[in-house]
């Protein structure tokens, strides 16, 4: 029976072996239907505890009796069942996002660590013909994967080896939306398959075939690139274009919420290639940042409203700004201690750095951001850069350089110290 070999495959590939609250996403369809019937079958050989999650779209008007329905189905298979409902204008899009996004939270509050799906072969071969259709890169063609990382722990989809017309004929909940060919999906089951597969009764099987090919091409790229260490500038640079295109392709799976148009990945891979500093906010929160050594893309950090933009010490004052201590006059103990010479009988002005600033290097003045590109001096070090001025001059960039006027007690003027401490915060 299809349901043994259902178990068989389960046990085999071992979906669950470290999972025991499993949270099935149940529409009503007969592939969902069917997944919960297996799973509740065997669920205590597979000693798992199910956990339902149903999302009302509200699209027709059965949504709410078959809501109700599911919620009946559950008490009498003695599951928890959770719903919710979507609303505001409807998108394939914004549905999915809701979906998911409900998901989570469940999974959450209910210490779940496997969210369960339905998604059968039938839609892997539509998943993949979709995105071919978008001009999507790859990475992407391979379709959907059997298991993958999901909120607090694995999005699993036990069924993409079976078709939908292995299942049997159980109770279940007719969509007729999807008979409708307002969306993209849709017209593929409904229109452009059916035709297809008269020229080829295949034609689905050949692109699920193509899809598990593509990912096997993948993993063995990812095998034989494995010792490279990709956000190494050097390392990165040294390898040829198309093994670039896929060491980027395989960082940005790091950021499943950055979608990255095919015109942006062109562009941030010339930028990898530069050998300028650099620093782009990309989308949904996150930038690009490259020094001399190395790139990442990570989140934006949102900046303080608190943030104090210059401090002002008198003699004997002792503050913290940024990640320092700093001491005017008063010997500090300890670890990371530098110390600049200043005159005593003038206030020290701590703050960040201004366009026009110039710093006196070997009896000359220079433009402190050409000093920061000669010296390679990292982004984020310029940003957070603290400048010591008195008397109208800049005496040291705290942790960087100290300037001639400072560097040692030539003249009475400097008969005194700035003692700074790193906070290593």
């Amino acid at each position: 029976m299809i349901e043994q070999q259902f178990f068989q495959m389960l046990q085999k590939k071992g979906y669950f072996r470290h999972h025991r609250k499993v949270l099935l996403a149940i529409s009503g369809g007969l592939d969902s239907m069917t997944l919960l019937d297996w799973l509740y079958k065997y669920r205590e050989k597979l000693e798992i505890e199910i956990y339902l999650a149903h999302v009302n779209h509200g699209v027709r008007e059965e949504s709410d009796f078959e809501e109700e329905k599911l919620k009946k189905i559950a008490k009498k298979l003695g599951v928890s069942i959770f719903t919710s409902s979507f609303s505001g204008p409807f998108s394939e899009q914004k549905a999915r996002d809701f979906r998911y996004a409900f998901f989570k939270k469940i999974m959450k509050e209910e210490q779940c660590t496997a969210l369960v799906t339905a998604h059968h072969a039938d839609d892997q071969a539509e998943t993949i013909f979709m995105r071919i259709l978008r001009g999507s890169r790859l990475v992407h063609i391979s379709g959907m994967k059997e298991k993958q990382k999901f909120a607090n722990g694995e999005l699993i989809r036990p069924l993409l080896s079976f078709q939908k017309s292995d299942f049997p004929p159980i109770f279940h909940f007719e969509d007729w939306t999807n008979q409708e060919n307002h969306y993209l999906r849709n017209r593929i089951r409904n229109e452009y398959f059916p035709l297809l597969e008269q020229e080829d009764p295949q034609f689905r099987k050949h692109l699920i075939e193509l899809g598990t090919e593509i990912s096997q091409m993948q993993n063995a790229l990812a095998y034989l690139t494995k010792n490279i260490e990709l956000t190494n500038l050097k390392e990165f640079q040294s390898q040829p274009y198309f093994v670039q295109s896929f060491l980027l392709q395989t960082y940005l799976k790091k950021f499943p919420d950055l979608q990255v148009s095919k015109a942006q990945f062109s562009d941030i891979l010339a930028i990898l290639n530069k050998q300028s500093n650099y620093q782009q906010p990309l989308k949904a929160g996150y930038e690009l940042y490259k020094n001399y050594d190395s790139f990442e893309i990570r989140k934006i950090s949102p900046q303080s409203d608190l943030k104090v933009d210059s401090i002002l010490l008198k003699y004997n004052d002792i503050v913290e700004y940024g990640n320092y201590r700093f001491s005017f006059g008063k010997e500090l103990h300890g670890k990371n201690i530098q110390e600049v010479f200043v005159s005593r009988e003038t206030e020290i002005l701590l703050r960040h750095r201004k366009e026009q600033d110039e710093i006196i290097l070997n009896q000359h003045h220079k433009k402190l951001r050409r000093y920061f590109i000669d010296q390679k001096i990292p982004i984020d070090q310029r940003k957070n850069a603290i400048i010591i001025e008195q008397n109208g001059k800049i005496l040291a960039i705290v942790g960087i350089v100290t300037c001639d006027l400072s560097k040692s007690q030539k003249n009475d003027i400097m008969y005194n110290k700035l003692y700074i401490q790193n906070l290593d915060r």
